[in-house]
């Protein structure tokens, strides 16, 4: 039986209403034994510290606004958001999900860096990990996170997809890790090659559920229990069991968002 964290899941969106028990089971039955929930924006929240409460000490929320959400009115939901975050400052084990996406819309960039940067403040006001989300804004990201070397700043880049180039860059910031997820099964995917020189001590595993499933359910729905599609990838891609990759990258998500 492995044992495995799924450190990006977001099974408590409504794709998941109408059977979650069942899906927190097969999870359960996978060897998926904590799953991390990064919240999206303000009206994710409640749902998320539901189901969260529900299955108290299996799901864990984490607290943040979403890039792709950050609008206009973006400094009143972080202000309602801090609020949350100082009222309950143990509830969260991360903030996440933030970060910069320029790949549908770059009129709100700048709105997204303002909103990132306070996020990062909060992560090193409280000691808790970033869980970062970027598409298409690899030199932005890059260029920001230099700054923060010299801080505690730890975190996830979570969904890698990038080069090996952008892989061993990113390793430059020695508190984060990067989030391997079902794309690196995909047959074009090119991850495995920009894992060749990453040391699985860097790396966690994730579903992005209900997005992202690995081959072979592609294009349906995802949940945590496929995570095991990945655990078994990346044992191809480091020669080692999957037994292996399962307990190191356990080992890695536990001691990154202090989880007992």
């Amino acid at each position: 039986m492995y044992k495995i964290i799924d450190t990006h899941s977001h099974l408590f969106v409504e794709e998941f209403d109408a059977d979650r028990s069942e899906v927190m089971q097969r999870a359960r039955e996978a060897g998926v034994c904590r799953i991390l929930m990064p919240n999206i924006d303000l009206a994710s929240v409640d749902s998320m510290l539901q189901v969260c409460e529900e299955y108290k000490d299996y799901c864990y929320p984490m607290l943040g606004l979403h890039p792709t959400e950050v609008g206009t009115d973006y400094p009143i939901v972080l202000g309602k958001l801090k609020t949350l975050l100082d009222e309950h400052p143990r509830t969260f084990v991360a903030i996440g999900e933030v970060g910069l996406d320029l790949y549908w819309d770059k009129t709100y960039k700048d709105a997204q860096m303002a909103a990132l940067e306070e996020q990062i403040a909060w992560a090193l006001e409280y000691d808790l990990p970033l869980v970062i989300h970027s598409r298409e804004a690899f030199d932005e990201i890059y260029t920001l996170f230099c700054r923060y070397k010299e801080t505690p700043l730890r975190g996830v880049f979570h969904s890698f997809t990038g080069t090996a180039d952008e892989a061993q860059a990113l390793l430059e910031f020695p508190g984060f890790l990067l989030g391997i997820n079902g794309v690196s099964t995909f047959k074009k995917s090119t991850i495995p090659d920009a894992l060749a020189h990453v040391p699985l001590s860097r790396v966690v595993v994730e579903t992005d559920s209900p997005y992202l499933a690995p081959t072979p359910y592609r294009g349906k729905r995802n949940e945590s229990a496929y995570i095991v599609r990945v655990v078994e990838k990346l044992a191809e891609v480091y020669g080692l069991t999957a037994e292996s990759v399962a307990e190191q990258t356990f080992a890695n998500a536990a001691t990154l968002f202090r989880l007992a």
